[in-house]
């Protein structure tokens, strides 16, 4: 079995928006082909952390290092000029926003969502990108006599798991995801949690997961950060941390889903 590596490291990552402090001195590890669960209420700066480890905005303090395909040495995130940071966003790396509207071409249709991300990354082949297109709707269970339609018509669950098919085509090693399930109703998010731990499994991928819902957390992580006020509070095995919580905060958390 191969040793897993780190792929992404943080270490004392700060953001600030004038007096409010969005992430204080956070640092964490992201292994090869783990899931890492970033939990919290609004307002505690697991968005903003979010944001910094995948380059939409540049921390104040610290360092992120991520170690690209083909390298063995990590390379600072600050360092890579914008094109390089934009190519990073299209190859290695996805982001699946809260709002699929957000990470969609709403003009375009279906399949056109998920072909542009393949002409992003050099494919010409419209045939290739035609098939690619028709497996990811199967993949993300969407049904193909829907993929020449565009996004308006699509049900919301039906618009974010067509924005995971967009991100995954490209076969990036390592995913940002903010809030996946948030706004969809009860039966739709546990179809949708069930979707993403299929393809985790399936593609091996690393994952950076922000939520406020403790179960999605335990579902999809293997390892949990609970954040308030910008700050880390607790750190650990999702299971450990969940179920024998050690912080004072944490423990309203969990004591909350349990009422």
């Amino acid at each position: 079995m191969t040793e897993a590596v780190p792929l992404l490291i943080a270490d004392g990552v700060s953001r600030s928006y004038g007096r409010h402090i969005g992430c204080c001195d956070v640092s964490l590890t992201l292994w090869e082909g783990e899931v890492l669960a970033v939990v919290g209420e609004s307002g505690s700066g697991k968005s903003t952390l979010l944001n910094c480890l995948s380059g939409r905005l540049s921390p104040d303090a610290g360092r992120i290092s991520y170690r690209r395909r083909g390298e063995a040495a990590p390379t600072d995130i600050a360092r890579l000029r914008p094109v390089e940071i934009r190519d990073l966003s299209r190859s290695e790396w996805g982001f699946i926003h809260q709002d699929p509207r957000e990470g969609l071409r709403m003009a375009i249709s279906g399949g056109g969502n998920i072909g542009e991300r393949l002409m992003a990354v050099g494919n010409r082949n419209y045939a290739e990108i035609r098939s690619a297109a028709e497996t990811w709707m199967g993949r993300v269970d969407l049904a193909l006599d829907r993929i020449d339609d565009r996004p308006t018509g699509y049900s919301g669950g039906m618009r974010q798991r067509l924005q995971i098919a967009r991100n995954l085509v490209s076969a990036p090693r390592l995913v940002f995801m903010d809030e996946p399930t948030g706004g969809l109703d009860v039966s739709v998010q546990a179809r949708l949690v069930d979707l993403i731990r299929r393809l985790v499994d399936d593609l091996s991928l690393s994952v950076i997961l922000v939520t406020h819902d403790l179960a999605v957390a335990r579902h999809l992580s293997e390892r949990i950060m609970v954040m308030r006020s910008g700050e880390v509070l607790e750190a650990g095995l999702t299971d450990r941390v969940l179920d024998d919580p050690q912080a004072p905060y944490t423990q309203l958390l969990v004591e909350s889903i349990l009422l």
